[in-house]
């Protein structure tokens, strides 16, 4: 089987809405051409009113605008969405529901989190949060592990044809289902959430890795999704650990060959995998990730 069968959705590097050719000069002062990631504008409004406008590859509007208002707690999962149109020409995306949402009083209660691109939480989130319980059962073997970062690794993407950009990806087991990208990482966390959102996908079996830093944003909305394991192929905030801890989220950082740090719900890890035959990590990826 070819590795990109295993995927529900994939990047595509070749869509040329995603990327631009952009001409200057090296290090030696030669003159070089590079692919550039393409950022635009995406504004969201929830029932004919204006939430927010990211900024965003906008490869999947509809789900990111979903999982932006499922990871706010602005839509639950089980309200009733009748519609969501975008029209790419004024760069906006509508959401509309059977009923009218509370989301002006959570507005009232936005606040800035830390990230590439800026993020937002909204206050009472971390109620919901505090209230979370994520299933004990769920485990996560080595040998996953190592072939999933592998699969991942070595799937065509934006981030390896031009960079300045993060991944997603939603696991079950060793097999990666939905990878996402985007400028900023949230807003791939998103994405998914807004494609489980849509397909009724549960997060209790599933693994949630990400390329981007473990910071409590991340923790947050993948708990969220009801996630119990995030990994990324880099590191730890404070806080990201704190709240990990509090809800028993098993949280496994810079991921990388053979090597990982796990410092929150290590008891999920199953040790199964021989670590003398897993590949280390390619070099152009580590360089990458030393910037990113």
């Amino acid at each position: 089987m070819n590795n990109q069968d295993e995927f529900w959705v994939t990047p595509d590097p070749d869509d040329p809405r995603l990327t631009e050719r952009v001409a200057g000069i090296d290090h030696l002062g030669a003159g070089v051409e590079t692919s550039v990631t393409v950022e635009r504008p995406l504004t969201l409004f929830l029932n004919g009113r204006e939430i927010v406008t990211m900024m965003t590859i906008c490869d999947y509007p509809e789900y990111l605008a979903l999982g932006y208002l499922i990871n706010q707690n602005m839509l639950a999962p089980d309200d009733e969405v009748t519609g969501v149109d975008y029209d790419e020409e004024i760069e906006t995306v509508v959401v509309r529901t059977a009923h009218e949402t509370d989301f002006e009083e959570k507005l009232k209660k936005k606040t800035l989190t830390s990230g590439c691109a800026q993020g937002t939480v909204f206050g009472d989130v971390m109620e919901k949060f505090e209230e979370t319980s994520l299933p004990a059962r769920a485990r996560i073997k080595t040998s996953w592990l190592y072939s999933l970062v592998k699969k991942i690794n070595t799937a065509p993407s934006l981030y390896l044809e031009a960079g300045a950009i993060h991944g997603c990806v939603l696991c079950l087991e060793d097999r990666p289902l939905l990878y996402m990208e985007d400028v900023g990482r949230h807003n791939a966390v998103d994405k998914i959430a807004g494609y489980m959102f849509r397909h009724k996908i549960e997060g209790a079996d599933k693994i949630f890795y990400t390329t981007g830093r473990l910071t409590s944003e991340m923790v947050i909305k993948t708990v969220q999704m009801g996630i119990p394991i995030l990994v990324s192929r880099s590191g730890f905030t404070a806080w990201g650990v704190e709240l990990a801890r509090q809800v028993g989220l098993t949280l496994i950082g810079r991921s990388r060959g053979h090597r990982f740090v796990a410092l929150s719900g290590e008891d999920r890890i199953v040790f199964d995998a021989d670590t003398a035959t897993v590949d280390d990590e390619p070099g152009h990826l580590r360089r990458k990730g030393a910037t990113e």
